[in-house]
């Protein structure tokens, strides 16, 4: 059981458990509500690594060369439920996602090119400052990326360079992204 403080003025207080909030993460996962599915046009033109083979032929040359600077998508998913842990100074989170990547041929098919599973361990740290509720996400170290196959008769990616530059576009685009539409908010 968790104590709360007692108010001395009048103020609201939230409390989340780790049961809530990783009850609605089985919730969600159990839903199949985990999944995006992202085009080459929803990246900012700053990202590092467009979603055109042209792109990826630095991981993967075939692909490039049997499919010439084609249109890509990734569908991202869960693979298992995420998991949060809270700390008195932070939250941690666990995520375990899947990321399948196809070639959109010019008749609007997709052809499988890859597929990575993709795990991450996040920290976010809650702040205020003057009236101003915010936080900091940041990953915590360790491996990114495990290839699960190459797809298609393509050999698996050059999996160290691609979780290298996955890990560059989350700290360059991730965070500030998650920072600006996550915090701040202000207090009462």
């Amino acid at each position: 059981p968790t104590v709360l403080p007692a108010a001395h003025e009048p103020m609201l207080l939230l409390a989340i458990t780790e049961f809530v909030a990783n009850s609605a993460a089985f919730a969600y996962f159990t839903a199949g509500a985990l999944r995006r599915n992202i085009s080459s046009n929803m990246l900012p033109r700053q990202f590092p690594l467009q979603l055109r083979t042209k792109s990826m032929g630095v991981f993967s040359p075939q692909l490039q060369e049997r499919y010439p600077d084609q249109p890509m998508e990734l569908h991202l998913s869960a693979r298992r439920q995420p998991l949060l842990s809270c700390h008195p100074d932070a939250l941690h989170g666990a995520l375990f996602s899947s990321a399948e990547a196809f070639v959109v041929l010019p008749n609007a098919t997709r052809v499988p090119a890859f597929l990575l599973n993709i795990d991450a361990n996040v920290t976010g740290k809650p702040t205020i400052t003057g009236n101003r509720l915010g936080g900091t996400p940041c990953l915590r170290r360790g491996p990114l990326c495990l290839p699960h196959a190459g797809l298609m008769g393509l050999p698996v990616l050059q999996v160290k360079r691609l979780e290298t530059l996955l890990k560059f576009g989350l700290w360059l685009f991730g965070v500030p992204w998650a920072n600006s539409e996550c915090c701040p908010h202000p207090v009462p």
